[in-house]
């Protein structure tokens, strides 16, 4: 009895599958649409918000196994991706999870989008170590200039690689372009310390090469999230997704020091680089380009996946048409919107152990880890941001409403932030303001962002790496322009009002010409 009513009490408040029924065995019968139990008087299934009389509704599977007397009833919501099994009778409870296909897919991209980020901070941090070593110079701006030479490098190829790179993935899909790309950037990263060693223009080759390969990562993420994901769904998958690249920052920050005190110079290079071959393992099998495509996921996945998408995607094989992509204002909204994002993201990225050092003379090892702080939480406020856009989405507010709030909190608060940061006098206070600034960039993943997915469902790789492409080229020119200002002028208060000003008209350009509707 006691467990029957515990049962009866949860199934009112938890989003899970129930069976409500007696503790004696059960005999089962096939039904259209699974098994279900005889001798039940009101069998009940709750599934999310859902509630199923009789079973019906979504394909359910059930399962009983004696154990210790009692029997095992498991009740599968494959809809919702959660499985949950119960002892009934011989005292005691027992459950099981089982995570649906899409977020196994999506959980592989968050991943490897780690590693991605992972590897390119490295060198931020291990450029100290080389520079002593190699005798590159004794001066704090020349290791600056030093490394800014080896960052740029890695843009000039990652932009090469952008847009070819979704033309691809629009063309062969995003599983072999990733998974190729992720094997070339490894064996780039796992070759740096060796090509540091050769020469100068080695280690900027390889940095190239390492871009190059790189440049296919975004594309790809976009483009399988749109494939996996219903529409109601897609801004929390891409919330997981980016939330792994942003956590990149923060261990490649935490854990490069530890491998270089540990290992070497070499460490923090072959961890990173044997850990991205070890994933193309996993991903190449188990992962397909659409789930229509692959063996592990159920019809009623399946269904429900299919069920909210709202256009019909059919590759011509054909090159997208740029200028017509060019000459409308929706695909300039997005362009800027990437070019406001990057040209901000890379100036903190890249400058940040730089500003500690400067304005707050905090060394550059304390500032690897001091910086690392506002990366975790971008990670938090982009999952956030997702999950509040999907809810919107699904209590009816009209999709490009919900695209403009989510743009607008994303580029006016880190402008404001960046505004505030002028007149910030502690290295706390600066923290803060640069983790708020961060922190609410990531809302832009729920506008820019997906809007690629809905005004060119068809090349969406493209438009992603076109858009990248010139957000990149305003990462070069950003990261040149701020290390003229640090140098010349010990200031960064002129270029913070720049990237300030630059967020706020971004923003009031997307919130007038942004559309969800299909335009290609």
């Amino acid at each position: 009895m006691a467990a029957k009513s515990l049962l009866h009490s949860s199934s009112s408040r938890n989003p899970s599958c129930f069976l409500n029924s007696r503790s004696n065995p059960i005999s089962f019968r096939r039904t259209q649409l699974g098994f279900e139990p005889r001798n039940l008087t009101k069998p009940v299934k709750i599934c999310g918000d859902q509630v199923l009389h009789g079973l019906s509704g979504a394909k359910t599977k059930e399962k009983h196994q004696k154990q210790r007397g009692g029997v095992v009833v498991g009740v599968r919501c494959t809809a919702e991706g959660i499985e949950r099994g119960l002892l009934m009778g011989g005292g005691g409870g027992e459950a099981k999870v089982a995570v649906a296909e899409r977020y196994k897919m999506v959980g592989l991209l968050a991943s490897v989008l780690c590693l991605c980020n992972a590897d390119r901070v490295v060198m931020s941090v291990a450029i100290v170590p080389l520079a002593a070593k190699y005798g590159w110079s004794s001066s704090f701006l020349g290791i600056v200039q030093i490394y800014h030479v080896l960052q740029s490098s890695f843009l000039w190829g990652y932009i090469f690689s952008s847009v070819v790179g979704g033309a691809l993935v629009d063309k062969y899909g995003g599983k072999k372009v990733l998974a190729w790309g992720v094997v070339l950037w490894s064996l780039a990263t796992l070759l740096t310390p060796s090509a540091a060693s050769h020469s100068t223009a080695a280690l900027l080759a390889v940095r190239a090469f390492f871009g190059l390969a790189e440049g296919v990562a975004m594309p790809a993420m976009s483009t399988l999230s749109s494939s996996w994901f219903p529409r109601h769904e897609r801004a929390k998958a891409i919330g997981i997704s980016m939330g792994g690249f942003h956590l990149g920052n923060l261990v490649g920050l935490l854990l490069t020091p530890i491998m270089l005190s540990t290992i070497g110079i070499s460490g923090p290079f072959i961890l990173f680089s044997t850990l991205g071959l070890l994933w193309v393992t996993r991903w190449s099998s188990t992962v397909t380009n659409d789930p229509r495509e692959s063996p592990f996921v159920t019809q009623s996945e399946l269904r429900l996946i299919q069920a909210g998408k709202t256009d019909s995607v059919s590759n011509s094989g054909k090159f997208p048409p740029l200028r017509l992509l060019l000459s409308k204002l929706p695909t300039w909204a997005i362009i800027l919107s990437n070019v406001t994002n990057n040209w901000g993201y890379f100036v903190l990225l890249s400058w940040m152990p730089v500003y500690f050092k400067t304005v707050f003379n905090v060394n550059l090892k304390q500032a690897a880890w001091f910086s690392a702080v506002p990366w975790g939480s971008m990670a938090v406020c982009g999952y956030i941001a997702g999950v509040a856009s999907d809810h919107l989405i699904r209590t009816g507010y009209p999709v490009i409403l919900v695209r403009k709030i989510m743009q607008t909190i994303g580029f006016i608060g880190p402008g404001i932030s960046l505004l505030c940061l002028n007149y910030a006098k502690s290295p706390e206070v600066a923290a803060i303001l640069i983790t708020a600034a961060l922190s609410l960039g990531s809302f832009s993943q729920a506008g820019y962002l997906l809007n690629i997915q809905e005004i060119a469902p068809e090349w969406a790789g493209f438009l992603h790496g076109l858009s990248n492409s010139a957000g990149t080229l305003a990462a070069i020119i950003s990261t040149i322009g701020t290390g003229y200002f640090v140098q010349w002028l010990g200031s960064f208060q002129a270029f913070l009002t720049v990237t300030a000003g630059l967020y706020f008209v971004a923003a009031i350009f997307f919130n007038l010409f942004a559309t969800a509707d299909r335009v290609f």
